[in-house]
């Protein structure tokens, strides 16, 4: 296992992150019913993922019902008492109760999201903690001097921020500068080979300013698992077999399913799973600190975590980068015909 620097802070991650979306059977209703594992095989992910060298989880208050996620994560440290093998992440700033105070990142939000968290995983601190979407509602300014307090009080190490605009991440270093308080070290967003977007604005940012990148959704929801196939319903069980509207969007481009195709064949020259190719891919790409895996079972992992050492070579990477180039539009393709970049 590799590991890298966790964006702009010191400290260590592998370059795979054990996502924890699918941790614990939410109730019916819930956008993860009937897609996750249960709180055994989530254990046993943690455990597989720890003996292949993977010290870092992810997690978010919104995971499952009330917290579940969290709460299985924190009943497996409080089994297993080694809290400390992991670099705990997770997020707050989705609906968590209803009413005008149950949702956003306000100060009042976040300093009671983040007790609320710490109680859900039996810990007293949380090394990386994310605002996982820009609160428009909310000033940048209050967003990061609460955060800001967590981090003096020593419940939180790191903070983060995630799908948050370019614009939003420029306010928040400049605010955190001239107020002298702490900056994001990451950005968590979605990057893979079929969604490349960040890479207009997001990426150059970031490895100018050495703010590290998260990727989730590296598999595009399983399309770069290469099991899916043009015009037919996704296999049962699958999350792109309960997220229809999502499949429909993907199918329908033809742009994602020459990536497939191109995917398909790397990962047979190579001979190892697309899966495992599409992970290599996304980990190896600038300002990437760590890679999100999501999986359902302990063989869904051990596949993924073949990503954490396959190396592509350099012609199979070119082909993989053709195929799945981002689209310029104003003003990128200006700047492109005049310079060749953008």
């Amino acid at each position: 296992m590799e590991y890298r620097r966790l964006g702009r802070s010191g400290t260590r991650v592998s370059t795979l992150c054990l996502g924890a979306m699918t941790f614990g059977e939410p109730t019916e209703g819930s956008f993860m019913h009937g897609i996750a594992a249960s709180n055994d095989v989530s254990w046993a992910m943690m455990n597989r993922a720890l003996e292949c060298g993977v010290n870092f989880i992810d997690t978010a208050d919104v995971y499952g019902n009330d917290g579940l996620s969290e709460r299985v994560i924190g009943e497996w440290f409080v089994r297993n008492g080694r809290r400390t093998d992991w670099v705990l992440a997770t997020k707050c700033r989705f609906r968590m109760q209803p009413g005008p105070l149950g949702s956003g990142a306000s100060r009042r939000r976040i300093m009671l999201a983040a007790e609320a968290s710490l109680k859900r995983l039996h810990t007293d601190y949380i090394d990386l903690y994310q605002i996982h979407m820009q609160d428009k509602d909310t000033p940048e300014e209050e967003v990061l001097r609460a955060l800001d307090d967590l981090v003096h009080q020593g419940k939180v190490l790191y903070t983060g921020c995630s799908n948050y605009a370019a614009y939003r991440l420029v306010q928040a270093d400049w605010t955190a500068d001239k107020r002298n308080l702490n900056s994001f070290a990451t950005l968590q967003a979605e990057y893979s080979l079929i969604v490349r977007s960040l890479e207009r604005e997001h990426i150059p940012y970031m490895e100018k300013t050495g703010m590290g990148l998260l990727p989730w959704s590296p598999l595009a929801g399983g399309m770069l698992t290469g099991k899916y196939k043009r015009g037919e319903d996704a296999p049962g069980g699958t999350r792109l077999a309960k997220w229809q509207d999502r499949l429909k969007g993907l199918d329908q481009a033809e742009r994602n399913w020459h990536i497939v195709d191109t995917l398909r064949g790397v990962a047979a020259e190579m001979n190892t799973s697309a899966a495992a190719v599409a992970l290599a891919w996304v980990r190896d790409r600038p300002a990437v600190s760590s890679v999100i895996i999501g999986a359902r079972s302990v063989e869904q992992l051990d596949d993924n975590l073949r990503g954490a050492t396959l190396h592509l070579p350099p012609e199979l990477r070119a082909r993989l980068d053709a195929a799945s180039a981002l689209p310029l539009d104003y003003p990128y393709s200006f700047i492109h015909g005049f310079d060749g970049t953008w």
